[in-house]
This record gives structure tokens, C-alpha cells and sequence, in this order.
């Protein structure tokens, strides 16, 4: 677990208004997680994840309320591990996912949760059915990272999101939330949410009772450190090459556009056995096979649609990937 102090001490301070919500003295919790009253009190104060995982933890048990005070009735210690076993068995992630969002529903209405597909886009939507007042963003914030890290976990896979949605103003710490949230963070929207591809949701889940039983040991940590490796990054990288080459024709266009580091986005494609080299020249191909075979363009015109500067280069190119010339393919 990284010990670098990035969580926000606004979170910490949330697990003490749970504290006097029940009118429980939060000192052993804060001991435990090793704050001092004067560090809760700083505004830009931080902590590390292990204290975080620490306070909530301990919190938790003590207060009984996973949920801790965010809702009008607690969720006694084991609520979301009875989340997590209800959606274990699923075949894939998407009716995980669903079975999560129900199940969701009958620990509490207070917070309801829907998953959409509508064509390429999957959304998670959170509606808010009662005003959490000073507990509402980690409320929002936890609720939604309860979910996306058991599916990273489900699935062995990190998800990129296409967006994540706060209905509230950015808050003093907002430079956080790409740590935990993968991808463009956006505020003050209609209700809070995530996006993702949603060929997320057909993966098979890669776990089983036993992993779960060892995960459920140490869950906590889920909700705060993102996974590495993404089992379908190869095809989101084409996807961004179709669909502008020229905006995301470099690495690190590419590479900030999935929330990655330049490094990461090789050692990630090295790993399923892909180069970013072969995916532009596949997308390329694809791209001027289909010109060449569905309009009457020059070759000259078909080459500088696909990238290339002159139509010699186009056409050694195109004949290293197909073995025919541009004329020969055409027929």
C-alpha cells in the first residue's frame, strides 16, 4: 500500500460526524489511525490510504454501520460483503453489476443504484433519495468506488471510465479524484454516476468463493487503490485511433486520453501482447482497405486520409500489410 498522504483529511473528518451521528467518542478510531485532533482540524491536511483503511475499518465495527452514518439505518458489519457474494456467482461483469445495484436497494433506499447500457456507453447512476447533508460526498465518492473496485477485482482488470459525475462543486481537494477515479472527473452534474465501455460488461468474472473470502479479509483497500493492468486497453486504443488518428496519433495523446502515463500505456499493451506501432498500422489498414474497396479516391487522396505524407510511402506501406499494392488490392 503506497504511503504517500493523499486522501483528503475532509474524508476522515466524515468518519467523526458518523461518530456524533451516534454520539460515540471517535478518539479510539482516530488512536487506531494514528490523527492527532490537530491534524483532523487542518483544512488541507492528508492522510495516507493505510490510515484511511484504518480509521474506516475500525469505525465500522465499532459504530456497526459500514455505511457509516450516510444512511438512515445502519448497515451492520458484513452488508457489503453480502453485496460482494451476491454478485461473485455471476456469469459476467455487467450481471454482477446489476445484481449489485439491486441487491443495493434492499440494504437501503436511500441511495438507489442503476446500471444503463445504451450502445457503446454502460452508466451507473446513484439517485439520491434523502439529503446527506455534510456526509454527502463521501457518501457519493465511497458508494461509487465500493462498486468500480469490486468490479476491477471481479474482473482482474482495470476500467477505465469514460467519465465520472458529482453533483456538487469542486471541492478544495479535487486533485484527488483522479486517483481514485480513472479517467475525466466532471462536477456540479445532474447526479453522481460513472461511465465505462461497455464491453466491460461482458468480461467473465475471474474470481470465485475462495478469493473472495481472502479479498473480504482486506476490502478496504479496493476502494482506494486503482488496477494497473486493463484486459481490453488494445481495443480502447483502437477505438481512439478510428475514431480521430490525427488527434490521437501519439503516445502521449493516447496515453493521457486513458489516464495513463506513457510508460504504463506500453508495459499494459506489452503485457496483452500488443504494440502501439502494430494497432496504428492495423487501424491504418483497415482504414485505407476500406477506401480503397468503397470509393473511387486516387490513392494519392486514400493515402493522405490515412496518415501518410506521399502516395510511394502509402503504397511500400500498404504492401508490407497485405502483400498487394494499393492498384493491385483495389483490382
Amino acid at each position: 500500500m503506497p504511503r504517500t498522504a493523499a486522501t483528503p483529511m475532509a474524508f476522515a473528518r466524515s468518519v467523526v460526524l458518523a461518530y456524533e451521528r451516534y454520539g460515540v467518542d471517535p478518539g479510539n478510531a482516530l488512536r487506531q489511525a494514528q490523527i492527532t485532533p490537530s491534524e483532523l482540524r487542518r483544512p488541507d491536511g492528508r492522510i495516507t490510504a493505510a490510515q484511511m483503511e484504518a480509521l474506516c475499518g475500525f469505525a465500522m465495527r465499532e459504530l456497526d454501520d459500514e455505511a457509516l452514518g450516510w444512511f438512515s439505518r445502519r448497515l451492520p458489519w458484513g452488508s457489503y460483503g453480502m453485496l460482494c457474494r451476491a454478485s461473485i456467482t455471476a456469469s459476467t461483469l455487467g450481471l454482477a453489476m446489476k445484481r449489485w445495484c439491486r441487491h443495493h436497494g434492499l440494504l437501503t433506499e436511500d441511495l438507489l443504484l442503476s446500471l444503463d447500457t445504451r450502445g457503446p456507453v454502460a452508466t451507473l447512476a446513484l439517485a439520491e433519495q434523502r439529503r446527506f447533508g455534510a456526509l454527502r460526498e463521501f457518501c457519493l465518492v465511497t458508494s461509487l468506488r465500493y462498486l468500480h473496485g469490486f468490479a476491477c477485482w471481479a474482473i482482474d482488470s482495470r476500467i477505465a471510465l469514460r467519465e465520472t459525475r458529482f453533483p456538487f462543486a469542486a471541492p478544495s481537494h479535487a486533485q484527488v479524484y483522479p486517483l481514485l477515479f480513472p479517467g475525466p472527473v466532471r462536477f456540479e452534474a445532474a447526479q453522481a454516476g460513472f461511465s465505462l465501455d461497455a464491453h466491460y460488461l461482458e468480461m467473465p468474472l475471474r474470481r470465485d468463493e475462495r478469493a473472495l473470502q481472502a479479498m473480504l479479509q482486506r476490502a478496504l483497500p479496493l476502494t482506494v487503490l486503482p488496477y494497473r493492468r486493463d484486459r481490453l486497453l488494445a481495443r480502447r486504443v483502437r477505438e481512439l485511433l478510428r475514431q480521430d488518428a490525427a488527434r490521437f496519433g501519439t503516445a502521449e495523446a493516447l496515453a493521457e486520453a486513458l489516464a495513463l502515463s506513457v510508460r504504463s500505456l506500453h508495459r499494459q499493451l506489452k503485457d496483452e501482447g500488443a504494440a502501439l506501432q502494430s494497432l496504428k498500422n492495423e487501424v491504418r489498414r483497415d482504414q485505407a482497405s476500406d477506401l480503397l474497396l468503397r470509393t473511387d479516391r486516387p490513392v494519392k487522396q486514400v493515402a493522405q486520409a490515412v496518415g501518410f505524407g506521399n502516395e510511394k510511402s502509402f503504397a511500400r506501406a500498404f504492401k508490407q500489410w497485405t502483400g498487394r499494392s494499393p492498384s493491385e488490392f483495389r483490382g
